[in-house]
């Protein structure tokens, strides 16, 4: 568990952090979780924004699942906190190169990353990127399949 006025790093005693550590909850506005009430929705001082995931929720999930001995889980997580900020419609058209057959090469999933390195700081996830270009190629994953 963590001391008070230490650094904050959540471990496994943390889980659920909404119950064991819900002072560290915040929307991405700034609100806690007791903030977000029916009270608050119908006055208009809860928006959906408020009820999104934030980066840090996610990698204070990073840090749970680390410290549980999951690592591929945190990747997952601290992967997802670089997303959080990236519009839908770009996610859903890297994913869409991400399946089998769909991109016709390697540098279209390169051109991915690089985009998101550059537009959005997301390192993680273009590394992601361009570890599965090199691994679609060398499966030959990038040939049409219809």
């Amino acid at each position: 568990m963590n001391e008070p006025g230490k650094e904050r790093r959540p471990d496994v005693a943390d889980y659920p952090l909404a119950e064991k550590r819900p002072e560290w909850v915040r929307t991405s506005s700034g609100k806690a979780l007791d903030d977000l009430t029916l009270d608050a929705v119908r006055a208009g001082e809860v928006t959906m924004a408020d009820l999104a995931i934030t980066p840090q929720a996610l990698r204070d999930q990073a840090a749970i699942a680390g410290a549980a001995g999951r690592p591929t889980l945190a990747r997952n997580f601290e992967r997802a906190a670089e997303l959080v900020g990236v519009p839908s419609d770009v996610l859903l058209h890297i994913y869409e190169k991400l399946r089998p057959g769909r991109a016709g090469s390697s540098a279209e999933l390169l051109e991915s990353a690089a985009f998101l390195r550059r537009e959005y700081g997301a390192e993680r996830m273009a590394v992601f990127l361009e570890e599965a270009a090199e691994i679609y190629e060398r499966r030959g994953l990038f040939s049409k399949r219809f």
